[in-house]
């Protein structure tokens, strides 16, 4: 049977989410690389459902917000006060109207429940013919729950909330996940019969069931194939929860789609990630945003990639990369620093301690270790020797620097932006360089050395270097004229 689209999802995002003591709205908390809000929507978009609704109330501005840029297809509906869930979809339904089809209701802050688990709830629910259809879960510790108690048909009579609860309900494991398939128009008008008459002057969405069954409809519920898919996200620890669930969960699936990732406990996985087969992802590795490995490549151990393109066959050791492009067959590291605005062509090397900032680096070339690169453009096949520099910013502006192809530039060496060193060119080793060097010349920026001698003597008597000195310059022990006089 193939799974009924909804005529509209409804995620209701509104809550303060006071447990997580943040700033910052509970649904707007990041796992994955996404906010828990978004994880939610991208299941429901999933469905491609007609319409996308949000409920937001706390911190509507920074919620309307964000959703304006992750999903902009989604429309979001005011919650002005958070007086219960029947009266948020009360809300929605006075907004936008009456929704002819099934509507579906689920929160924001449930980031592990799936498309395909939202698609059997909708599938029962069509099959069934029910008025509402409610998701559960069988729990190995319903404490706390809602209980499901069904008539012998399978539908729902009720569901009991534990303090109401007789020790025979109260043994019951099936839960309620507060997940619903509605009927449209059915919703529409239990929904403005809901009472307040409870401890907390609410509005619950669980008592639109009570009226629906005793309006004579049927109450169905379809039991979730997996418990944790429900659990929502109320402070820090179910936070981490459901972070470590759904990071097993992504780095298995690579995992089976040929990718060898050799430690799962220690390699962290964003949902936005994309892994070619054949790639290699080694132990305490973060992969982060719009990160990209082709295949054959091979990143980690200890490495944080963020919005980085990694090239087929391309190496990257304990390094850490924000928005960098990595050429086929090149190579990262170790312990090296690509900053935004990074590309390395094919084959070409980021070494030992590199850092490099807004730098194109050609096919072949090489920066092997401890070198700064920043706001530079290097060509083919060139070579930049140890502890050089590309000084690019004069304390108001960046400047840029141009090396050539085939280029050598010597160890420790300073580029004063902007030069420009032309092809096959050469720089001496301990050079300042602050003028452009022709094609096939050779530069040499230093001061000539002068020798001082008896310096240390003079003004450093008594350290451990001038007696080092003294020794140094002292007959040999034994030598005499007479010893001289024997070699001649």
């Amino acid at each position: 049977m193939s799974v009924p689209r909804p005529a509209a999802v409804i995620v209701l995002a509104a809550g303060e989410g006071t447990r997580m003591k943040s700033t910052k709205p509970k649904v707007l908390h990041e796992l994955c690389g996404r906010a828990l809000v978004d994880h939610m929507l991208a299941a429901a978009e999933g469905l491609a459902p007609e319409r996308l609704i949000v409920v937001i109330g706390h911190a509507r501005e920074q919620v309307q917000a964000h959703l304006a840029t992750a999903v902009p297809g989604a429309r979001a509906v005011v919650q002005a006060e958070q007086n219960g869930t029947g009266h948020a979809v009360r809300t929605v339904l006075e907004s936008v109207g009456t929704i002819n089809g099934t509507v579906l209701v689920t929160y924001g802050d449930t980031p592990l429940l799936r498309t395909e688990t939202l698609a059997a709830l909708l599938t029962s629910h069509a099959a069934e013919g029910s008025a509402v259809t409610v998701l559960t879960a069988e729990v190995p510790d319903p404490t706390g729950y809602g209980r499901i108690i069904r008539d012998t048909t399978g539908a729902v009579l009720a569901i009991v909330e534990e303090k109401d609860a007789s020790p025979e309900q109260r043994a019951i494991k099936e839960m309620n996940s507060g997940v619903y398939a509605f009927d449209g128009l059915l919703l529409a008008d239990a929904v403005k019969r809901v009472s307040t008459a409870n401890s907390q002057g609410e509005e619950y969405l669980t008592d639109v069931l009570s009226i629906l069954r005793e309006d004579g409809h049927r109450v169905g519920a379809h039991v979730a194939a997996d418990h944790v898919e429900v659990e929502g996200v109320n402070d820090r620890v179910q936070l981490a929860f459901a972070r470590s669930v759904l990071n097993t969960r992504v780095v298995e699936a690579h995992m089976r789609a040929g990718v060898t990732i050799v430690d799962p406990a220690t390699t962290w996985v964003d949902v936005t990630v994309t892994i070619e087969p054949d790639a290699v992802v080694r132990p305490g590795t973060q992969l982060h945003g719009r990160t990209s490995i082709a295949t054959g490549a091979e990143v980690g151990p200890a490495s944080t990639l963020t919005d980085t393109v990694v090239g087929a066959g391309a190496v990257v050791r304990n390094a850490v990369c924000e928005g960098a492009e990595i050429g086929p067959g090149a190579s990262v590291g170790p312990f090296a620093y690509l900053r935004p605005g990074t590309v390395l062509g094919k084959g070409s090397k980021a070494g030992t301690y590199v850092e490099m900032k807004n730098a194109r680096v050609g096919d072949g070339s090489k920066v092997p270790h401890l070198t700064y690169v920043g706001d530079a453009t290097i060509g083919e096949g060139s070579n930049i020797g140890a502890s050089s520099v590309f000084v690019n910013y004069d304390g108001v502006s960046k400047h840029h620097t141009t090396v050539g192809d085939h280029v050598r530039v010597g160890s420790d060496n300073m580029l004063i932006a902007p030069i420009t060193i032309g092809d096959g060119a050469y720089t001496a080793a301990g050079s300042v360089i602050t003028n452009d060097v022709p094609p096939g010349a050779m530069a040499v920026g230093r001061a000539k050395q002068r020798n001082v001698e008896g310096w240390v003597a003079r003004k450093r008597p008594g350290t451990s270097s001038a007696d080092a000195a003294e020794r140094s310059a002292a007959p040999a022990e034994g030598s005499g004229q007479s010893g001289q006089a024997g070699h001649e």
